[in-house]
């Protein structure tokens, strides 16, 4: 009997934030209401693992980030890579807020999904191997219901699956 199994990520599709990124500056070039304004977004490092945005206030902060979201929900991203908890920093007339991307399972995050899947699929084997969750079962059928039910689920990370065999 074949055994099929999957890993579980918490990672974000690097070129897809770069199509995000091109597409926030170019409607933020279109927008009348950032004309004249210090409205800008940039990378948060040479390695793109965040974005910096820049404004007037945080209500133009907020925008920004309004339309990065509209992006990336376009782009069939999740909007749970962006990490907003930090402040927004004021000086020289200007606000300016980092934002960096989530990426990485930690120990908390995987127990808790290695219990719900067990909870729900004894059959199913869910085991943790460093920032990645392996499922092994031996009925794709049960794969594609762990899938599922991790999709359903309303976790604060976004959450990948690869490495389908």
């Amino acid at each position: 009997m074949a055994n099929f199994s999957f890993d579980i990520v918490s990672e974000y599709d690097k070129a897809e934030m770069n199509n995000v990124f091109d597409q926030t500056k170019r409607e933020m070039d279109n927008r009348y209401d950032f004309k004249g304004t210090p409205a800008e977004v940039e990378w948060l490092n040479a390695e793109k693992t965040g974005l910096k945005v820049t404004g007037n206030g945080d209500w133009q902060i907020d925008a920004i980030l309004d339309i990065v979201r509209k992006k990336l929900a376009s782009r069939d991203q999740s909007q749970k890579v962006l990490d907003t908890s930090k402040e927004s920093v004021d000086s020289n007339l200007k606000t300016t807020k980092e934002v960096p991307f989530k990426q990485g399972l930690d120990q908390d995050k995987a127990k808790k999904m290695t219990a719900l899947i067990r909870e729900h699929y004894p059959k199913v084997k869910a085991q943790i191997q460093g920032d990645a969750v392996r499922v092994v079962s031996s009925s794709k059928d049960d794969l594609q219901n762990v899938m599922n039910l991790l999709r359903g689920q309303d976790f604060d990370f976004p959450i990948a699956f690869n490495n389908y065999r």
